[in-house]
Order: C-alpha cells, then sequence, then structure tokens
C-alpha cells in the first residue's frame, strides 16, 4: 500500500482539526461509491487552499459559512462547517452576524436557513456536552 502524500497528510489533519469527526464520516462515506471524491477534498480543499497562509482557519470558515448560506442548496455542508467554524474559534454572535449579512447579498430565504442550521448545530453541541 502507498503511503499518503505529504498533501494527503497535510489536509487530513487540517480536515480533523477543522470538522473532527463529521469531516472523518463524509471521507468515509464516499468509500465505497467515489473514494477519489474524498481524497480530493482532503487534498485540495483541505491540503492546498485550507492550508495556505494569510487567512486564519476562523476567517476561511466564516467565508466558507457565508458562501454556503448564500447557496441556499447546501445545508448537510454548511452545518458542518457550522461545527467547524465552532470548533476553530468563531463565537455564535459572529455566526449570526455573517448569516445576517447574507440577507442583503444571499436574500432572506438565504440568511433564515442558515440561522435554522446554526440553531440546529448549536442544540447538537449542547446535547453532546455532558451536564456536570
Amino acid at each position: 500500500m502507498q503511503q499518503p502524500s505529504e498533501r494527503h497528510r497535510r489536509g487530513w489533519e487540517m480536515l480533523k482539526t477543522i470538522d473532527g469527526e463529521a469531516g472523518e464520516h463524509v471521507v468515509a462515506a464516499l468509500q465505497d461509491i467515489a473514494p477519489d471524491l474524498g481524497r480530493y477534498i482532503i487534498e485540495f480543499g483541505f491540503g492546498d487552499v485550507y492550508s495556505r497562509g494569510v487567512l486564519t482557519l476562523k476567517e476561511r470558515e466564516l467565508a466558507t459559512v457565508a458562501a454556503l448560506a448564500a447557496l441556499g442548496n447546501a445545508q448537510p455542508q454548511l452545518k458542518v462547517h457550522l461545527h467547524g467554524a465552532l470548533n476553530v474559534g468563531c463565537s455564535r454572535e459572529e455566526l449570526v452576524e455573517v448569516l445576517i449579512q447574507m440577507a442583503v447579498y444571499a436574500g432572506f430565504p438565504a440568511a433564515l436557513n442558515g440561522i435554522f442550521a446554526l440553531r440546529a448545530a448549536l442544540a447538537e453541541r449542547t446535547a453532546a456536552t455532558p451536564a456536570g
């Protein structure tokens, strides 16, 4: 078996840093039908693009959340990246503001759907946090 390339290793680490198990589940779900797509996500998306300098992971996730909300047809991916944004230090308030901003450029339906996805992501995180 061939060793993963540096690009793949870098992408896999970045994916785990941002999305944790959710990103791993996406790639695993592709293995039986489109393993190359999973490899492209890891190597190009996370190994090349997310690993670039200039923008922080927090800034990249804010941009990603805005883009996915504006698309309006990527709710599962939006939810994964809302979790990712929270994982890399975005606050609830920052995410709300980015989603409100989408009302101006992508319309109120996109902003509303984004807010509802954020509500669901926050509820999932609350449910996953052990009471203590």
